[in-house]
């Protein structure tokens, strides 16, 4: 069944742009702006709409889910936006993700390889599908533990840990769902974990890396996490 939610966007102050040039953008995507948008009059404002109101040549090279805040890359043109495909596809753009999950983690890093597919009666939802699903693999790295949040209600029992997500596949809500496949679902996830757990979906895209298609450069652009 699908879940039908009012659309409120965040108010713009302005793009959160840390790179650019006459090839490309990177922008801060802030949490509850969907990347593109969506169906019906009321979900035409998106990250990529608000971006060609200033740079009518912006495509979208990849996606972050609504909930999701951090670093999206844009091209500028088609012809760019068809070589970022080429470089996603190949994996050679880089990209990690800072999350704060339930639980404490046993182990200080790892790797998750459960293969997803699309849960068709119950949308937008994945679920992990051994028999038909897409490869995924997220690779997962534990910065510290939390015994609490600012401006949260934390009892003596609740424990969280920061980690750090690496998709080397990039399959729709891989991330969350790999987490609350191990038992650690994302704070705030209403998707796959508790509707309860936090205000927002504690998952931010926090780094992009990759060698620029025309300079040869290596760009790496570092965006903190809110949260």
């Amino acid at each position: 069944m699908r879940q039908h939610t009012i659309y409120n966007p965040p108010r713009s102050i302005g793009l959160d742009i840390l790179s650019q040039d006459e090839f490309l953008i990177v922008v801060n995507k802030p949490a509850g702006l969907l990347s593109v948008p969506g169906r019906g009059a009321d979900k035409t404002e998106s990250m990529i709409t608000r971006v060609q109101a200033e740079f009518p040549d912006a495509l979208v090279v990849h996606r972050l889910d609504m909930a999701t805040s951090g670093l999206m890359l844009l091209a500028r043109g088609s012809g760019m936006q068809k070589r970022f495909f080429s470089m996603f596809r190949e994996r050679e753009v880089t990209k990690r993700y800072e999350a704060i999950v339930e639980g404490v983690l046993t182990c200080e890093a790892g790797e998750v390889d459960f293969p997803l597919s699309a849960d068709w009666p119950n949308r937008p939802r994945q679920k992990v599908d051994v028999a038909f699903g897409k490869k995924s693999i997220t690779r997962f790295r534990l910065l510290g533990n939390i015994n609490e949040l600012p401006g949260r209600k934390n009892d003596a029992t609740w424990r969280a840990s920061r980690m750090e997500l690496e998709p080397v596949t990039g399959r729709t809500h891989q991330l969350r769902l790999h987490m609350a496949a191990i038992g650690h679902p994302i704070l705030g996830d209403a998707l796959y974990g508790r509707r309860d757990s936090g205000e927002r979906l504690m998952l931010h895209a926090s780094r992009l890396a990759f060698v620029h298609p025309f300079s040869g450069d290596r760009i790496e652009v570092v965006s903190a996490a809110p949260f």
